[in-house]
Order: C-alpha cells, then structure tokens, then sequence
C-alpha cells in the first residue's frame, strides 16, 4: 500500500486560498444566523410553502432532467447524428447563459406571446406563466445541461467492447443497454441527478423572470430568500441556512454510495 505524496508547497498555498475562500463564506452565513429566532421563522407559512415548493417543484424537474436528457446523453455521446456538434452546444448553452436570459427565452417561448405559449392560450386556454408549472420549467431548463453532459461524458468513457460482448452472446440492443450499459452507467446517472437537483432548488433567475414571485404560487425558497433580504436581514439568513442544510444533507446521504469515497 502506497503512502500519501507530501504536497508541494507550490501547490499547497494556492489550495488552501482556494479552500478558504469557498469557506469562509459559508462560516460568514452561519455567524449572521439569528439562532434565537430559528424556530419562530421556521414556523412562519412562508416558509413552509416555499421550502415545499422548492422541494417538490426541483424534484420534479430532476425527474425530467433524467427522464429527458438520459436519452440525450446517449444520443450525443453514441448516435449517429447529423448536427451533433450543434445539438451539444445548445445543450451546453444554460451552463454559460445568464438565468435572466434564460428566463427572457422561456418567456419568448412559453409566454403568453411565445412560439408555443401563445398557441397554449389561444385554443387551449392554458398559461404556463406565473404557476408552479413555470417554475419547474425553469429549473429544468437551468438543471438539465448538468445531468446530460455528466452521463455524455461517463458514455463515452465507457468500454464498449462490454456492450460487444453482449451482443455477440445474442443480446438484443435493449437487453445490453438494461443489463450491461445502465448498471455500470448508475453511478454517474445518480451523481448527474444530484448535481441538476442541487441546480434545480437553488434556481433563481430564470425562476423570477418566467414564473415571478407570487407567495404560496412561485415563490420558491431562493425567491424568498431575496424578498426577506430587503425587510429582514435575519429571515433571510435563516432561509439561507435552511436550504444549506437541505442541500448539505442530501450530499453527504448519496457521497458514500454514488459520489464515491475518499480513499486513504
């Protein structure tokens, strides 16, 4: 067994600035926390329907992300398809775009007015805007791109000779892909789901421009984080504690089995 490399100052210093700046903030929220009034604000209805509607709207949209991008991912990384470059640079597209611009193009599409939205008001008599619909929308725009480049990339690291093999043996292409391709796929289906779930709730942007902020209807927890901040400080801080620990649970549940283990 192999010890532990000492690791050189050169890079020691810089990874230590890096740490602490990643920490220091997150140590900054939890010393603004008004820790007597965590309970009074925990019981508060705003919250309670925001953190519901946070939760249930991102898991909806991390189902979606996962039910839609999975077949995307594999399409990208092993289809044959004309335009594929392209196809991946929309893909990629939410990651760099601003979630304002993001929610601006939501709405030049499912808004009132928009490419689909305004064929949806005018023979079904259906707005999307400014319900829970819109903000798992939202959230699924910003999210996706996470889930599907993950899986691209564990596709095309991928032997395929496994998958070869299978199909030497008489497996059909869907007995492969069941039995052979997704088991080994698993881990970095679960940890693409974790990353697009973790964007999903801490959506903002896109969430405010296209769904608005409407309590008990849009306002999702980030949302209400921001419109406390403007009237008490001390709500807001206890809202953002609230979504950290949302956000820091699920992590440290899904590290050991999917995220992998630290070796020592």
């Amino acid at each position: 067994m192999t010890g532990r490399r000492a690791v050189p100052a050169v890079a020691l210093v810089p990874a230590l600035i890096a740490a602490a700046f990643l920490a220091l903030p997150l140590l900054g929220l939890l010393v603004r926390v008004p820790w007597s009034r965590v309970g009074e604000v925990l019981a508060s209805e705003v919250v309670r329907s925001s953190l519901a509607l946070s939760l249930s709207t991102s898991l909806v949209a991390t189902g979606l992300s996962i039910v839609l991008g999975l077949p995307l991912a594999w399409l990208l990384a092993r289809g044959d398809l004309p335009g594929r470059a392209l196809v991946r640079a929309v893909v990629t597209l939410p990651l760099v775009l601003p979630p304002v611009v993001g929610g601006l193009a939501l709405l030049g599409a499912l808004g009132p007015d928009g490419l689909v939205g305004a064929a949806l008001r005018e023979r079904l008599g259906v707005t999307v805007v400014s319900t829970s619909v819109a903000v798992v929308l939202a959230q699924t725009f910003v999210s996706m791109p996470f889930f599907v480049l993950s899986v691209e990339g564990a596709l095309r690291g991928m032997d395929r000779r496994l998958d070869e093999a299978a199909a030497s043996l008489g497996a059909s292409r869907w007995t492969t892909m069941r039995r052979v391709t997704l088991p080994l796929l698993a881990p970095s289906i679960a940890a693409g789901a974790v990353l697009a779930w973790a964007r999903a709730i801490g959506e903002f942007g896109a969430t405010v421009t296209f769904a608005g902020s409407l309590p008990g209807r849009t306002q999702t927890l980030p949302l209400a984080i921001y419109a406390a901040l403007e009237s008490d400080p001390q709500v807001a801080s206890v809202l953002g504690l609230v979504l950290l620990g949302v956000c820091l649970t699920l992590l440290l549940a899904l590290r050991g089995r999917w995220l992998g283990k630290v070796t020592r």
